[in-house]
């Protein structure tokens, strides 16, 4: 064989491998495409699906739910903006397939059953994140907000014959800024709550161990206090509730890795590749126990 012939045989699986990451990508574009389509042509039921907790706040209010455009083209991005979130939602499903797809020729039949349950709980994890947003931190958000509004018709002064009305503040939102802040509350919410499926799955793959987590739980409350600063509003109640939630989900997290740390310590165990001294040497490395013990049996 010649050396022209070994250079091209080593190069082939990579050009396989790019071929097929291609084909992948195609298929994933195409589903987000289809998926906006659908949802531009019921962008306005999905708007006004959206306007509920506010319409919510507004009726406890005494005051009618409704929103303006404030630019002639507003109404279009608004249109546009939904259905970017929507067409991700709805194709997120085939793209994680896809994705599976392409690494699962690559992992071992036990790394494929350790890495799909991940697979299948990181949309539902971000879904229950998107829900609790919606359901429960925007409406506290605009109600906080909107508190600051007089609702109705303002104090009256009698002068003479003549009652003046007070000044009455009316609340007409821009239906571009309030479709931006909830996107935010969801997307941000969504995200956080892949917090437990992410440190998981880095402790399934010994990247990191819960005595480690537990050892920087205080940095973990800093950076959740800075997070909870930049992607909510300035408003104390939904920075103090995104708080809560994101460390609480931090000391699953560390939970969840203790769980996955004691299966494999059982595994090894009874595989006889556990070794309790090298263990007691190295406590606070996450891999020793996948190597403590080679050469036995």
């Amino acid at each position: 064989m010649s050396k022209s012939d070994e250079i091209d045989d080593s190069t082939a699986p990579l050009i396989e491998h790019l071929a097929e990451l291609r084909n992948r990508l195609i298929h994933s574009v195409a589903a987000f495409i289809v998926g906006m389509v659908i949802c531009f042509t019921v962008a306005t039921p999905v708007f006004n699906f959206l306007t509920a907790p506010l319409c919510q706040v507004l009726a406890e209010g005494g005051q009618d739910c409704a929103l303006i455009f404030i630019s002639p083209q507003e109404g279009f991005f608004v249109a546009i903006k939904i259905s970017f979130l929507g067409g991700f939602i709805l194709a997120f499903p085939y793209i994680g397939f896809q994705m599976w797809r392409f690494v699962a020729p690559g992992l071992y039949k036990s790394e494929k059953g350790a890495f799909l349950p991940f697979l299948i709980a990181s949309p539902f994890m971000f879904l229950l994140g998107a829900s609790f947003a919606f359901y429960v931190v925007t409406p506290l958000a605009y109600d906080f907000f909107l508190g600051f509004q007089q609702f109705g018709s303002g104090g009256e002064a009698v002068v003479g014959e003549e009652v003046n009305q007070g000044l009455s503040v009316v609340f007409q939102g821009s239906a571009q800024e309030y479709l931006n802040l909830t996107i935010k509350f969801i997307v941000a919410f969504g995200l956080c709550f892949q917090l437990p499926v992410l440190l998981t799955l880095m402790g399934k793959a010994g990247l990191v161990s819960a005595e480690g987590l537990g050892s920087v739980r205080k940095y973990a409350v800093v950076a959740i206090l800075v997070l909870a600063a930049l992607v909510t509003p300035p408003d104390v109640i939904t920075q103090i509730i995104l708080f809560v939630v994101v460390y609480g989900l931090y000391e699953i997290s560390i939970f969840l890795v203790g769980r996955v740390e004691k299966k494999r310590e059982a595994q090894l165990r009874a595989e006889g590749y556990y070794d309790d001294e090298e263990m007691e040497a190295h406590p606070d490395d996450p891999v020793t126990a996948d190597t403590a013990g080679d050469g036995k049996g």
